[in-house]
């Protein structure tokens, strides 16, 4: 009875609007202004018994209380490890986020794209949050969860050995929005641990509440580089990586100084006259903060000598930050995969800016009656979950020339990363789509029987995501 309660208040808090962004859900009802208030009328600053400075909280295993990664470690404020520490200063910038002890790569390239789109960073850090300004001890940031917005609250605590941030850092060591925000995504997944290792996609769908969608290199399109133009104009958040063949790999660095098995960001594409010819170029960040492409095109070499000055100066910046420009065509060479996370998916294709119908459905699998398995148990298959999708107007544009309704499916698995701590992790699943029988359209009612799929209709589609 209390599940069912509980859900029944949080689905009449979504009919009022809480959910979205403009109305978070507060995360373990904690909410931020009452518990500030709380603060600044006691004179004390806020510890978040929900998730305490002790071992449990930054990890389960390689993180436990027991590993020697861990010893050493004393959380503190910001105020304590600085005179003058800053929320943000100068703007959130790309160059804030430099990686520490923890497998989170994946996370910061996308907390790095997020910095290029300065309205979609307002809505995962919240302004008017300072260390001056009614300071408390208390931040909160706000990340799109399976449908919704939720609104975390943390204190400023943060793991330190000797005086120095473990995980991400800004470069100078006196801003702190980066690893506050890194410590609420830490909180909403039970751990810093939990975050070690993942796909860029998931970082930039839970900043954005968008859709992701990736591209392997080795079979890109022609037409990749226009997209990736038009992704960056269109605020879309951009990733890269460098697949490995072995566990061994990871994090290999090559003679030309690019990390295998590492998240990296897009940041800009731009074209330059060079000796008569329009090349092609592509702008990536390291998260590590250094560490940086020596070849075509990096800080300080001989190609940018043929560029106008004026561009070159704008376009470049000789510094180990982590950044770093290269063509193109090694660009595919030398990486596998990118991932593009669109806010607005349809402006990847079309010039005309419209917005998705957007509708969201919840559903499990239970064993022995809503887990029928994949299609290779047809006997079983049918019992799984089935959901009627219905298209009523054609593309404006449909680009290739044949008449159609565009529509993408993205499915999602809840709280895997929690469930980490207790020794499990992604499921492999995936989904079909089929096309109905003629006689069938036009029902609403309609549940795909075991006759249908043993008569061997092959599906439109099938994914299934590792």
């Amino acid at each position: 009875m209390i599940g069912s309660a509980a859900r029944l208040a949080h689905d009449r808090a979504v009919a009022n609007g809480y959910g979205t962004n403009e109305k978070a859900l507060k995360y373990l009802h904690q909410d931020y202004e009452t518990l500030r208030n709380e603060c600044l009328q006691s004179g004390t600053l806020f510890k978040d018994t929900s998730f305490p400075a002790i071992h449990s909280s930054l990890g389960f295993n390689e993180l436990g209380a027991n590993s020697s990664k861990v010893q050493g470690v004393v959380w503190k404020r910001p105020t304590e490890l600085c005179s003058s520490p800053q929320f943000i200063s100068g703007g959130a910038t790309r160059t804030d986020i430099c990686q520490g002890a923890l497998g989170d790569c994946w996370l910061l390239a996308a907390i790095a794209s997020l910095t290029l789109n300065e309205q979609v960073l307002s809505r995962v850090v919240p302004k008017d949050q300072s260390f001056q300004e009614n300071y408390a001890g208390i931040f909160h940031f706000q990340f799109w969860q399976f449908g919704e917005w939720v609104d975390v609250v943390i204190d400023d605590r943060l793991p330190t050995k000797k005086g120095e941030l473990v995980f991400v850092h800004s470069a100078e060591g006196t801003e702190f929005w980066s690893a506050l925000l890194e410590k609420a995504y830490a909180k909403l997944n039970g751990s810093y641990e939990a975050l070690s290792g993942g796909a860029t996609t998931e970082g930039f769908e839970d900043f954005t509440g968008g859709l992701a969608e990736w591209y392997d290199l080795k079979k890109a399109p022609n037409d990749l580089y226009k997209i990736i133009q038009k992704a960056l104009k269109t605020g879309s958040l951009l990733g890269c990586s460098i697949d490995i063949t072995s566990a061994a790999e990871t994090e290999a660095i090559t003679f030309q100084k690019l990390v295998k098995g590492h998240a990296y960001s897009v940041t800009a594409a731009e074209e330059v006259d060079y000796r008569g010819r329009m090349e092609k170029l592509i702008r990536i960040r390291n998260p590590w903060g250094e560490v940086e492409w020596t070849g075509a095109w990096s800080d300080n070499s001989s190609e940018w000598n043929s560029v106008d000055p004026s561009k070159k100066d704008r376009l470049i910046k000789r510094c180990d930050d982590g950044e770093f420009w290269m063509s193109y065509n090694d660009f595919l060479r030398h990486y596998s995969r990118l991932e593009i996370c669109n806010l607005t998916p349809d402006t990847l294709s079309s010039d005309k800016y419209k917005k998705w119908s957007l509708v969201k459905m919840d559903g499990t699998w239970r064993r022995g009656s809503t887990a029928g398995g994949c299609r290779n148990y047809p006997d079983t298959f049918w019992m799984n979950p089935q959901y009627l999708l219905k298209l009523n107007e054609e593309d404006d544009d449909p680009g290739d020339g044949e008449e159609g309704c565009t529509f993408i499916v993205g499915l999602i698995q809840k709280n895997r990363r929690k469930a980490r701590k207790i020794g499990e992790d992604m499921h492999t699943i995936g989904f079909a789509i089929y096309e109905l029988l003629l006689q069938m359209r036009g029902q609403t009612n309609v549940h795909l029987s075991r006759d249908f799929f043993s008569c061997g209709t092959k599906p439109k589609t099938a994914l299934t995501p590792s």
